[in-house]
């Protein structure tokens, strides 16, 4: 590290006097002291775990927890040097300095040198304003490049607070930040955070909490950092956490932000990630059948379509000798209740096998299960989400029985040459099948296991044996004894090598789950991820005005209808990304369509006019912005994208920013609802310039 940790430039030189700095200096290679030390440690402790004997069972589990855990720490205390420090605050009452950093970090001797940002004792920074200081004197935040302070801002709440401070200007590091360049990735913007922002980032994860707000508003970056806050202030979403975005580009885009967080092991997807189809899935042309496939009702059709499958015989049957009634059949049946249909297989033979020999004490069980599997596997058969549902868009009588409120036009609709041409609509019910059905090899695999088991008990039983024979005589530590026990033949089995099912990551269930842009979602979408939440414990982050397809409910009425309750909204309504000459353009074309838009208020200025130009002038727009941050074109007919110059829809661009943003014809578009959306989304993006181009 530099001798010093400030690199202030000469026009700030008023900021580097002593009295300003030299307390900060001290306490900055105190930080650097500590983070040697926990480095030392960590590392140290990493060895210490990766030699240390896997085990089985629990203690496997915790032991590879603790490598995650520490692996996670060490790789944030590396990527970050002093800059773990985001600003400090003096205490009002007492004059104590309280350092704020992306972590907690102490010294040798137990004193607290960071706090971490999620702590209660850290809430001030963020929240507190003039009109509510919350006990603080000053608040100081700093700009870092490459590990070292080159621009510092104070704030100051009570007149004590003036002494020694240097910037009193409370808000420049805020717009200082906002007027930066973007890059491929979002920053963090932890330094920054804003009270009405922090106050949604520390609220509870009890029920549902709405986060309603317009362009640049902040809506990602809070649910980004509330899910961080979550992980720490709540054990029990501890990685158990979902983070659902729009699309690829936007997951890429917001990749490095919980990272940078210390936090590593949320997942994070997009609705088509969570069935296979939907890699490959297509968009649904036609409106009508859009709007049948995303009801809720269709979903629930899935269940009917199941049960079509599940009706027990209807006649009575011998097995083993022994006569099966329709009602021993209809008791067993009703015994799978509950678990998925292609795991219910063995549970149902159990029950029916126990109902038989209660009546017949002289039958014999295996009998029994040989000749009962046949017609239980007839009843009860094995299905595929892929073929349930393309049988339903194939067999009108089925659909027919499965939804019998559509009309005969509706069904008509939904038939169709090829059922398995998949489109986004059909993701939600392919996931609604494959849920309700469970696993298609469990049956297999559960005898697999049994006979893997069996295996190993009975070479275990032979080594054992062996070692009875040999020592005749007890050794006096207990060793006959424990030879002897069924118990230990039975913990000497190896799980390890058992076969079993690879985990569906994405299956859920998860304590908490984040959604953006939750405003595009339909009612079956919903479906999608309530079923992977029991606790319907939600952060929901959108914009009405946002929804492509229109959004004329309340968020309240909108999510009760999913099967929601317990419903809080937030509403972001400051516009800090931006500027306030693309909003003047872009509040209008919303307006137009949408007269009740919750259109954000712009805090800043870029002194930027937005451009009106011809096609023609495409090449010239992008040659002056060359080297500044971030660009994207949306709307040319042929440009695909050079060097930091994306080419993007307006939907893809959706929850993106860039410092530069190109429309070209954007009356093209589209018309109503939609196409006001695709401008208005399309056009809020710039964070700097907005340049309009037409062709004719």
């Amino acid at each position: 590290m530099s001798s010093s940790a400030f690199a202030l430039p000469d026009k700030l030189a008023a900021k580097a006097a002593p009295t300003l700095i030299d307390a900060d200096e001290r306490h900055f290679a105190a930080i650097a002291d500590g983070l040697r030390r926990q480095l030392d440690d960590l590392a140290g402790r990493l060895d210490d775990a990766r030699r240390g004997a896997a085990g089985k069972g629990r203690q496997a589990v915790d032991r590879d927890q603790e490598v995650h855990r520490l692996t996670a720490r060490l790789r944030t205390l590396r990527r970050y040097s002093l800059d773990l420090c985001l600003g400090r605050m003096v205490a009002a009452d007492t004059g104590e300095t309280i350092y704020i950093g992306r972590l907690g970090l102490t010294d040798g001797d137990g004193g607290r040198l960071l706090t971490d940002w999620r702590s209660p004792a850290a809430e001030p920074f963020f929240g507190a304003t003039h009109a509510n200081p919350m006990g603080l004197a000053s608040r100081r935040r700093y700009r870092w490049t490459r590990g070292r302070v080159t621009d510092y801002w104070d704030e100051v709440f009570t007149p004590d607070g003036l002494e020694g401070h240097a910037a009193l200007d409370d808000q420049s590091a805020f717009i200082a930040s906002l007027g930066g360049t973007r890059s491929a990735r979002m920053r963090d913007v932890l330094g920054t955070i804003q009270a009405d922002q922090d106050a949604i980032i520390r609220a509870g994860s009890n029920g549902t909490l709405v986060v309603d707000g317009g362009p640049g508003t902040g809506k990602t970056v809070v649910a980004l950092h509330r899910t961080a806050y979550l992980l720490y202030s709540d054990p029990r979403l501890s990685h158990r956490m979902l983070f659902v975005g729009p699309h690829e580009p936007y997951l890429a885009y917001v990749s490095d932000v919980l990272p940078s967080l210390g936090e590593e092991g949320v997942l994070s997807c997009t609705l088509r990630d969570l069935v296979p189809e939907g890699a490959t899935a297509g968009v649904e042309k036609d409106p009508e059948t859009v709007r049948l496939k995303s009801s809720a009702d269709m979903v629930r059709a899935v269940e009917a379509a199941v049960r079509f499958y599940e009706e027990p015989p209807r006649a009575a049957t011998t097995a083993g000798g022994v006569r099966v009634t329709a009602d021993d059949w209809a008791e067993a049946f009703g015994a799978a209740t509950g678990t998925p249909h292609n795991e219910a297989r063995e549970e149902i033979l159990d029950e029916l096998c126990a109902i038989l020999a209660d009546r017949h004490d002289d039958a014999d069980p295996d009998e029994l299960r040989r000749d009962l599997r046949p017609a239980l596997h007839r009843a009860w058969p094995m299905l595929e989400a892929a073929d349930l549902i393309a049988d339903l868009w194939s067999v009108p009588a089925y659909l027919r029985r499965c939804a019998p409120w559509l009309t005969a036009d509706g069904i008509g609709t939904l038939q169709r040459a090829d059922p398995r041409a998949w489109t986004l609509s059909d993701l939600p019910l392919l996931d609604a099948a494959r849920q309700r059905l469970g696993d298609a090899g469990a049956d297999r695999r559960e005898r697999q296991r049994d006979a893997a088991v069996a295996a190993q008990r009975a070479g275990m039983a032979t080594v054992i044996d062996d070692l009875i024979a040999s020592n005749v005589h007890d050794d006096g530590e207990g060793l006959m004894q424990m030879l002897v026990q069924q118990d230990l033949r039975d913990v000497l089995v190896d799980d390890a090598v058992l076969p079993g099912a690879t985990r569906d990551r994405l299956a859920g269930p998860f304590a908490h789950i984040v959604v953006d842009e939750a405003q595009e979602l339909t009612d079956a979408e919903w479906q999608m991820l309530l079923l992977r939440c029991p606790s319907r414990s939600l952060t929901v982050v959108g914009d009405r005005a946002q929804a492509r397809h229109g959004f004329t409910e309340t968020w309240q009425d909108r999510l009760t209808r999913a099967g929601l309750d317990r419903i809080e909204l937030a509403s972001l309504n400051i516009n800090y990304r931006t500027p306030s000459e693309v909003m003047a353009e872009a509040a209008p074309v919303i307006r137009a369509a949408l007269p009740d838009a919750n259109v954000p208020r712009s805090i800043r200025d870029s002194g930027l006019p937005v451009v009106h130009a011809r096609l023609e002038d495409f090449d010239l727009i992008l040659a002056t912005h060359a080297g500044e941050g971030t660009a994207v074109v949306i709307g040319h007919p042929t440009f695909t994208g050079s060097g930091r110059v994306r080419a993007l829809t307006p939907e893809l661009a959706k929850g993106l920013e860039f410092d530069l943003v190109v429309l070209v014809d954007p009356a093209s578009f589209g018309t109503g609802i939609e196409g006001a959306v695709d401008r208005y989304v399309a056009m809020t993006r710039a964070t700097r310039r907005l340049a309009i181009l037409t062709s004719a």
